[in-house]
């Protein structure tokens, strides 16, 4: 029997696929469709570690679920990716199952904005206009996150299909304000930290206010797409037994 395990770096993310049992640091919850679900807190090497403990529990095809960073200007806050490849700055792409991807992308509302382009994952996070576009033009790659490609390592390795599902918070003309920067890393935004950048940098709380918005914005739509019983959990969380190409 086949079973998909998800990684989602955000507690806030994970809502999105289990509102009244999120998962916690290390937990791995069990959702109502057979799915596994865990926070794996924001990086490689959470990531990794989270796709493990997840193949422990009995996954068998892996998903990376969550919200990333644009880097094409053509892409707006809410577009879906279910990208064809990830992609890293030193290694060969890592390919998405191409019958799990196509599932998904057909179940898409047809409102909503959706993209099957490469996905870049790096170590560090990408806040500047500048590194932003650099990025785009030397990869090709429309949008970036910090998580997919350790899943997707992890996936290649164990010989199991790996999907990816992100929607854009970020557009590729925003700059990430130092604060929240500093702020995050684990599984949710460090308060506190925030508030001491605010104080130290006030000029950035029109960008803050910003960017919150438009991570609810990505939010809502994770939520809309994973709704139990609706097209898209349904092919998110559908069999695919040990097929990988």
């Amino acid at each position: 029997m086949s079973r998909v395990g998800i990684v989602a770096a955000l507690a806030a993310e994970a809502r999105a696929l289990a509102p009244e049992h999120p998962a916690v640091g290390g937990e791995v919850l069990e959702l109502e469709d057979d799915a596994l679900l865990t926070v794996s807190g924001m990086g490689w090497d959470a990531a990794q570690a989270s796709a493990l403990r997840l193949a422990r529990a009995g996954a068998t095809a892996l998903a990376s679920f969550g919200t990333a960073g644009g880097l094409d200007p053509g892409l707006e806050c809410g577009t879906v990716l279910v990208p064809r490849e990830v992609r890293v700055l030193d290694g060969p792409p890592l390919l998405t199952h191409p019958r799990w991807r196509e599932a998904v992308l057909a179940a898409l509302p047809h409102d909503l904005a959706a993209s099957e382009a490469a996905l870049l994952s790096t170590r560090v996070p990408l806040g500047a206009r500048l590194d932003k576009a650099i990025a785009w033009r030397e990869t090709g790659c429309v949008a970036v996150d910090m998580e997919s490609a350790a899943v997707a390592g992890f996936a290649r390795a164990a010989a199991v299909p790996f999907l990816v599902l992100r929607v854009i918070v970020d557009t590729a003309t925003d700059e990430l304000p130092e604060a929240v920067l500093a702020a995050s890393g684990a599984s949710e935004v460090a308060i506190g930290r925030l508030l001491l950048g605010l104080a130290l940098a006030p000029w950035s709380i029109a960008a803050v206010r910003q960017l919150a918005g438009r991570f609810r914005l990505a939010c809502d739509t994770l939520a809309r797409l994973a709704e139990p019983g609706l097209p898209v959990r349904r092919a998110l969380t559908a069999s695919y037994g040990q097929e990988v190409h």
